[in-house]
């Protein structure tokens, strides 16, 4: 749903509480040493025990899971669990090297964990835009912001939506997914979208106007135009141009992109607008074949998004 784990998660408890049941969301607090999950991971656990997530991937889980599940049943608004190396269950959890992990359990209710916060990060992040919670593991109680003891933010997912499902692009997906971005390949050349070529990715067969109209390009949005061909690149880069998407870019040659430039001019978009298209796409790295031209714009991709490209 959502690219990030723990937003899913969230959105799991949130449906689950919308649907009448008790829940209970924990994460992680704190971490020290050779604990299997970052700080900030979310556990979220149903008052039957069907539970989503993870705080440690281990044994830790199940004791998570029943101080979970007396909360809801007590009605309790939180508690705080710490695990370290003393602890059989955390040596059974893969934390026997020295590390230790301390958990915040709070019950999805107004005197927690409100849900209407849950439904406020969800929506904002959705929208692209970031967002935070704090927590105060004395009281138990979570706020909107970046002000008190335990902040968790965040991050909006982000997506690339790659046009023309080219070689490039085959080694461009893989690479995204290992940078934690969510890839969907858009090309209506059924030669070339074939599932046989991109098995098990997503794929949309429309053409990029009708398919980014639906996917809708957020400020966590890369949109990529691979196809050398104006009939359809132009139409995703108009799109695109439309969307607040933090890097667009296009495949071919510097006397192409000048006129790609200049058809888009056409179409209305002024010089601030047409500065945001970065052709050739990719880095400079003297790039030669499909891995490395997939590795340069994946890297220019990954610059947009810190803020470190330069003026163009």
């Amino acid at each position: 749903m959502t690219g990030d784990d723990d937003l899913a998660t969230l959105a799991r408890a949130l449906e689950w509480h919308a649907a009448g049941h008790g829940v209970a969301v924990a994460t992680v607090i704190s971490t020290w040493g050779s604990a299997p999950r970052r700080e900030g991971s979310h556990l979220a656990v149903r008052a039957d025990g069907l539970f989503a997530g993870s705080v440690s991937g281990g044994c830790v889980e199940a004791e998570v899971i029943l101080a979970a599940q007396a909360l809801i049943a007590a009605s309790a608004g939180h508690d705080v669990l710490e695990f370290g190396v003393a602890d059989s269950v955390a040596w059974a959890a893969g934390l026997a090297c020295g590390g230790r992990i301390a958990i915040l359990v709070q019950r999805l209710a107004a005197d927690g964990l409100p849900p209407a916060l849950l439904a406020d990060v969800l929506a904002a992040t959705a929208r692209g835009d970031g967002g935070a919670i704090s927590s105060d593991p004395a009281t138990g109680r979570s706020l909107a912001g970046r002000d008190g003891p335990f902040v968790r933010e965040y991050p909006p997912p982000r997506r690339l939506f790659i046009i023309g499902a080219v070689h490039i692009a085959q080694a461009l997906v893989p690479l995204a997914a290992g940078l934690g971005i969510a890839a969907t390949v858009i090309d209506p050349r059924g030669l070339f979208a074939a599932d046989a070529r991109f098995a098990g990715l997503a794929l949309d067969r429309r053409w990029p106007d009708e398919a980014l109209a639906e996917l809708k390009p957020n400020a966590a949005s890369a949109v990529v135009a691979l196809t050398h061909d104006p009939k359809i690149d132009d139409v995703a880069l108009a799109c695109a141009l439309a969307s607040p998407a933090f890097y667009i870019a296009a495949l071919g040659s510097r006397k192409n992109h000048a006129g790609r430039l200049e058809r888009l001019a056409a179409l209305g978009f002024g010089p601030a607008d047409l500065a945001r298209v970065h052709g050739p796409a990719g880095l400079a790295i003297g790039a030669i074949g499909p891995a490395e031209i997939a590795l340069a714009i994946a890297a220019q991709m990954v610059a947009g998004w810190r803020g470190a490209l330069a003026p163009r």
